[in-house]
């Protein structure tokens, strides 16, 4: 986790532990050194009972375990945290609260997500989705999806580095707050569910902004965190609009360079931009599609 003068959270290019050289061969069939990602299984605890291994980047295990464990409604939004620890030799993060918990029989309800690195959601994650009231009074600027989407895409960050990761970002205005990467998207998404609650964070004025695809496991993460606006340089699937339109959701898509679709939510967007003086992605953006 590092701090910069422009992002409260980013990736850490100076931790050699997230990334290996490898070696290999070009096209031409050069011999080439290059880095590559690291995948570690982390197990995560909730008090005693072992929950889920995630394969994961490696980094901010204490967010990524508090945010997995609210998505999946095994933290609720009153419980009290005591402690985070967590194991790096064992790899394991125990989160510990105040509230006695069993999920025994819950956790009997596994689905399969198309997330990446196997994503995992549980049968009754559907519970209190309909119950959440989405902010109706936040607005999105299309300059502001301009220049999360500049800020973002020109970033030096471990995707261009090592490529084969997944970034989700937290904004507010055109502000990017959180920015954080993994192996799997959902893995980056839980992390910023778990700044969130860790710091209190209020959502209701947030935009939150994803490298992967808008799929039902992203829409339905984004409104568990009270985000009303989701943004997206990648495409939509059809279930992904579905439950966006059930739950109010700004949908946001295919937001590259001056192109974007709004597939729901068009009230909150304000288009206050000259799209004929707005620039195509630049040579940065450009390699981040085809780096992995």
């Amino acid at each position: 986790m590092k701090n910069d003068k422009e992002f409260l959270i980013s990736p850490d290019l100076e931790n050699d532990n997230l990334t290996k050289e490898i070696e290999g061969f070009n096209e031409a069939g050069e011999y080439v050194k290059l880095p590559v990602v690291k995948e570690i299984p982390l197990t995560i605890y909730l008090n005693k009972q072992e929950i889920v291994t995630a394969m994961t980047l490696g980094d901010m295990p204490d967010l990524l375990a508090v945010g997995y464990l609210l998505n999946q409604n095994m933290l609720k939004k009153n419980d009290v945290i005591s402690e985070v620890t967590y194991d790096e030799d064992l790899q394991v993060v125990i989160v510990r609260t105040k509230r006695k918990t069993n999920y025994e029989e819950k956790m009997e309800k596994k689905i399969r997500t198309s997330g990446c690195a196997v994503g995992t959601v549980y049968g009754d994650i559907m519970d209190d989705f309909s119950s959440i009231n989405l902010d109706k009074t936040t607005k999105i600027k299309t300059s502001w999806i301009y220049s999360i989407s500049k800020k973002v895409n020109t970033k030096p960050s471990l995707y261009l580095k090592a490529g084969a990761l997944h970034g989700c970002v937290l904004c507010k205005n055109d502000k990017p707050l959180v920015y954080v990467e993994d192996v799997g998207r959902h893995n980056a998404v839980d992390k910023i569910a778990g700044w969130i609650f860790l710091n209190n964070e209020n959502t209701s004025d947030k935009i939150f902004y994803t490298t992967g695809r808008l799929t039902s496991e992203m829409v339905i993460k984004t409104v568990q965190m009270g985000i009303p606006i989701l943004i997206s340089r990648s495409g939509f699937t059809e279930s992904g609009v579905t439950l966006a339109k059930q739950a109010g959701l700004t949908l946001i898509g295919r937001a590259k360079g001056k192109r974007m679709i709004i597939a729901n939510g068009i009230e909150r967007v304000v288009f206050d931009s000259d799209i004929t003086s707005v620039k195509n992605e630049d040579v940065i953006s450009a390699q981040r599609s085809i780096i992995s």
